[in-house]
Order: C-alpha cells, then sequence, then structure tokens
C-alpha cells in the first residue's frame, strides 16, 4: 500500500456505514418500490397524423413560404429559386401533402453553406434544402 491508498482507507473507515434504514428505497425493505400504478404497457405513440395535418394546413404553407422569402431565400441543390417556388408548389403541394401525412415522404440532399460569423470568428455551416419533391 502506499500512502494515497492508506489515507483513502482511513477515510472511509472514518465515514458512517451504518445499516439503520433512511429513505424511501431502503423503506421498502426489498419490495417493489415503484409506485403501484405503474403499468409493464408499451408506450402510446403521439398523434403524429394530427400535428402532420396541422404542419399541412395551407396557412403553415403560406406562412413558411413568406418567410424563406423574407430570409431572401437561396436555391438547392435542385437549383429552384424563391421566385420559382410558389408555382411550383401550387402544382405539386397535393401530391407532397399527401405523402407528408402517409409518412412517405423522403427529402432530398441539402445544400451544404459556409456564411462567416457576425463577430468573424470563423464560419457557420448552414443547410439549404432543396424545393422539389
Amino acid at each position: 500500500m502506499n500512502l494515497e491508498s492508506d489515507k483513502r482507507l482511513n477515510i472511509q473507515l472514518r465515514l458512517d456505514f451504518s445499516s439503520a434504514p433512511t429513505g424511501e428505497a431502503r423503506q421498502a425493505g426489498g419490495e417493489d418500490i415503484e409506485s403501484l400504478s405503474v403499468t409493464n404497457e408499451p408506450e402510446r405513440s403521439a398523434d403524429t397524423r394530427r400535428i402532420m395535418e396541422e404542419v399541412c394546413e395551407r396557412e403553415n404553407l403560406k406562412e413558411a413560404l413568406r418567410q424563406v422569402r423574407s430570409n431572401k431565400g437561396s436555391a438547392g441543390i435542385d437549383g429552384m429559386t424563391v421566385d420559382k417556388l410558389g408555382d411550383y408548389l401550387n402544382q405539386h403541394w397535393p401530391i407532397i401533402r399527401e405523402q407528408l401525412l402517409n409518412g412517405i415522404y423522403e427529402p432530398k440532399p441539402v445544400r451544404r453553406v459556409e456564411i462567416p460569423k457576425p463577430d468573424g470568428g470563423g464560419v457557420r455551416k448552414l443547410g439549404i434544402p432543396t424545393h422539389r419533391a
């Protein structure tokens, strides 16, 4: 044994390791300590259909498009500009919406660009999604 382990042993010997039961877990006395209201049922999945319906509402789509325009959104790897996006969505939105609601929509690759940080401390990576379905 070295000096460090001797000190550790002396400290441990001075600690109170009494066997007097304290706390809720020790009071259970070996019994199950979970609440009796706990059941072994599988968790219910979230109502994703309802949430996705809200996401796909016309007003949400219009607001998202407005934000992209106000941010001066850039074209993704598909080359579609924000100016062309409105017409594209008018024509293809029913198909995209159906895919989203059925959980079969697969997003396309994202174009990565680096933009300088405002404080001049490097760059921030930004993903520009593709608009086409």
